[in-house]
């Protein structure tokens, strides 16, 4: 038999893809749809709850749920481009969100408001100018991250996952948004004054799992698995 090459990256995903697990998934995949007219493209049910598989956009979000979750949640924050941010804004806060922000025009390219979901999700939900060009890669969802020293963790994600930086904006010595690039995903980041609790998790895909697992270790990554 000839061997078949297995894709790095599953059609449809991109090289990082957000990985949420809450114990109640379903009413997370219904905010998702209200808010957001998200597509359910796979559930997958478990003794323990079920895995399921999430299109917003362009993008691929995956979500664990069950009770096995409960106090081991995995949640984040995410950037998501909408066409009419203040509509997409009030039908988050119908769907039970609590808001962060109300929309207004940002001095960085874009209309956006912020709500916090049921769950603690953030989402930083946003419509460009039409003046403003989307960086490539920059898919419809895109992962926020709050590295406490967000250059100690660009320089961990170069020596890790080759990662490329595009951006890093300062404050009076405080990094309020950064920006690098994975294969073709970016991951976006800032130091806040006040840095949520959002223990996030994400699938990384990559052509050889077993390397890029050495490489993050020998960069500092402690082992989990």
């Amino acid at each position: 038999m000839t061997p078949v090459a297995a894709a790095p990256v599953r059609e449809g995903f991109r090289t990082i893809t957000p990985y949420i697990t809450v114990p109640e998934g379903a009413k997370l995949i219904e905010f998702m749809k209200r808010t957001f007219g998200a597509e359910e493209l796979l559930r997958s049910p478990s003794p323990a709850g079920f895995h399921a598989e999430i299109r917003i956009g362009d993008s691929v979000l995956m979500i664990g749920s069950g009770e096995s979750v409960r106090g081991r949640e995995r949640i984040g924050a995410f950037h998501v481009y909408v066409p009419d941010c203040d509509a997409a804004y009030r039908r988050a806060v119908e769907a039970g969100a609590t808001s962060m922000g109300e929309p207004a025009d940002r001095p960085y390219g874009e209309r956006s408001g912020f709500v916090k979901d049921f769950a603690a999700n953030h989402w930083y939900i946003a419509t460009r100018f039409a003046s403003t060009v989307a960086p490539e890669g920059l898919g419809t969802v895109v992962p926020f991250v709050f590295p406490p020293k967000a250059r100690v963790f660009i320089d961990f994600l170069k020596r890790a996952f080759a990662a490329e930086e595009m951006a890093v904006f300062e404050e009076s010595g405080r990094v309020v948004h950064a920006a690098v690039r994975i294969g073709d995903a970016v991951l976006e980041m800032g130091e806040a004054q006040e840095a949520p609790s959002l223990p996030s998790g994400f699938f990384l895909y990559v052509e050889d799992c077993d390397a890029w697992y050495r490489r993050a270790v020998a960069a500092g990554a402690t082992s989990l698995q």
